[in-house]
């Protein structure tokens, strides 16, 4: 019989080294303890303040979000749910700087994203935000340590830094005997993997996904979400996760986001 690990024991370890005869609690790592409330007297890292996004399709103009705020704290796992068309993957465009809102604001660490020209803005997605999306987006022709080595040339590190850095990333993903490999030869939660390692690369405080388990089957999807909880618990990384999924939701983030027709629900 498999013996049953507390989510303390399972948080502080790599997620592939997990499985091997010994399983966390419920299979969905749940922690042993409730998430604390957020204080209405901390300031958010990310948020959004009465955003409302527009788009012009010739003549008829479709209203994506409306008047949304919403924030996490540094350190949070915010899952975000909602049907097709509800607004979720606007909502994380905006937040990943993607994207402008037509009306209100979006502010990291207290700022507002609405004066930076495109160049600071080009920095805040390079520095300031991760995203990973459902399809891993990887080059095919290189190796997983060469995709991430180009997102750490893009934040300027070079030589055996970068060489050093980028190990490091993989190694802390459970990848450390497949950096050579190709992403036709990974598997498809390997390469989420390393689209992970690539998204913080340049040391984000927030990390924005876009459905990443969406490609992946169930066994994979409770490992990939695990392993961003252990980073916000031990990094105290900041993650907003979309995803269909409320079982998981449920299992891995300190609170959910209900959207419906464009509109954060209360």
């Amino acid at each position: 019989m498999k013996s049953v690990l507390s989510f303390g024991e399972c948080r502080g370890r790599i997620l592939p080294r997990l499985f091997r005869g010994r399983t966390c609690p419920g299979s969905t790592m749940r922690r042993t303890s409730p998430p604390s409330k957020r204080s209405e007297n901390v300031m958010s890292l990310i948020e959004t303040h009465e955003v409302t996004r527009v788009y012009e399709m010739g003549p008829t103009r479709v209203t994506a979000l409306e008047r949304v705020t919403m924030g996490a704290n540094e350190g949070e796992y915010v899952a975000i749910q909602g049907t097709s068309g509800s607004g979720k993957s606007t909502l994380l465009n905006l937040l990943g700087g993607l994207d402008r809102p037509t009306i209100g604001e979006v502010l990291f660490d207290g700022k507002s994203l609405g004066p930076l020209t495109k160049k600071q803005m080009a920095r805040y997605r390079r520095f300031s935000v991760g995203m990973i999306f459902q399809n891993f987006n990887l080059i095919p022709t290189m190796t997983a340590a060469e995709n991430v080595r180009l997102a750490l040339a893009f934040g300027g590190l070079r030589g055996v830094e970068r060489k050093t850095r980028a190990e490091g990333l993989l190694d802390r993903v459970g990848l450390a005997d497949r950096m050579e490999h190709r992403p036709s030869e990974l598997s498809g939660g390997e390469q989420q993997r390393v689209a992970i390692a690539r998204a913080l690369a340049n040391r984000p405080r927030v990390l924005l996904a876009d459905e990443p388990t969406g490609n992946l089957d169930s066994t994979r999807a409770h490992e990939l979400l695990a392993l961003l909880r252990e980073m916000v618990d031990r990094d105290r990384l900041t993650v907003l996760l979309v995803t269909h999924d409320r079982e998981l939701a449920a299992s891995f983030a300190d609170r959910i986001v209900l959207m419906k027709d464009g509109k954060v629900v209360d």
